[in-house]
């Protein structure tokens, strides 16, 4: 399967445990139509999909997943691997419903799951490829850009931020995607992770200060601005 790295399109989600028998004991709901589900929130769809219901489930996935593709390939870089791990998130996600507490938000759990699911691919993948990482540490620097852009160099340089992600840490690599990628704070990111608020700034800090020399030469192109504030989205991967 390959899915244009600028299209902003996921892959298609097929139907996860459709047509699987209703668990023991429990009785079979009636079946909401789309405007039922679109009135629900993301705790009740999920309640239905535990108690049984075969479409509620699917219907979570589809309201969500644009942006689950989106950090799956931001942190994988790759759309065949970050279509596998989609695929494979959203299948835990449906067998381990029943696990989700309810203290915190659906997409939260989703994006956890999301991220862990990128993370074991990333790790495996080092383990067979046994790539080092750079060790550069460099200051960060903004990288503005003028109005109006040719969307070839945007093209060029979403694949140059894509290529960057996979050369840092994969820890900091997830810390930056979800917070300067895909605007989450540091608190929402945290929970996401499973970490401190803390880790997730030190996190931000040493992975933007890693990603500056290998996108350096578009700073000479864009300018330069506030050391402080060097993101993978102030050089355009929109």
């Amino acid at each position: 399967m390959t899915v244009p790295l600028d299209s902003g399109n996921p892959p298609d989600v097929p139907r996860i445990g459709a047509g699987e028998p209703v668990a023991p004991g429990v009785p079979e709901p009636v079946p909401a139509g789309p405007t039922s589900y679109e009135q629900l929130d993301d705790h009740e769809l999920l309640r239905m999909h535990v108690a049984g219901n075969p479409d509620s489930f699917g219907f979570l996935v589809k309201r969500h997943r644009d942006r689950m593709w989106a950090v799956a390939i931001r942190t994988l870089g790759e759309p065949e691997e970050a279509a596998d791990a989609l695929q494979e998130a959203f299948i835990s996600a449906f067998r381990r419903a029943d696990s989700f507490r309810g203290d915190a938000k659906v997409t939260t759990w989703l994006h956890r799951i999301v991220v862990n699911a990128c993370l074991d691919r990333i790790r495996r993948r080092q383990v067979r490829a046994a790539d080092p990482l750079p060790e550069d540490e460099d200051r960060a620097a903004e990288l503005a850009g003028p109005a109006e852009e040719d969307p070839a160099e945007v093209r060029e340089r979403r694949l140059d931020v894509l290529n960057a992600l996979k050369q840092i840490n994969e820890d900091q690599r997830a810390a930056l995607v979800l917070v300067d990628m895909e605007g989450y704070s540091i608190e929402e990111a945290a929970a996401i992770l499973d970490c401190a608020p803390g880790t997730v700034k030190s996190r931000c800090a040493r992975g933007r200060a890693k990603l500056l020399p290998l996108l350096r030469h578009w700073q000479t192109t864009r300018g330069s601005g506030d050391p402080d504030k060097t993101t993978p989205e102030a050089v355009g991967t929109e």
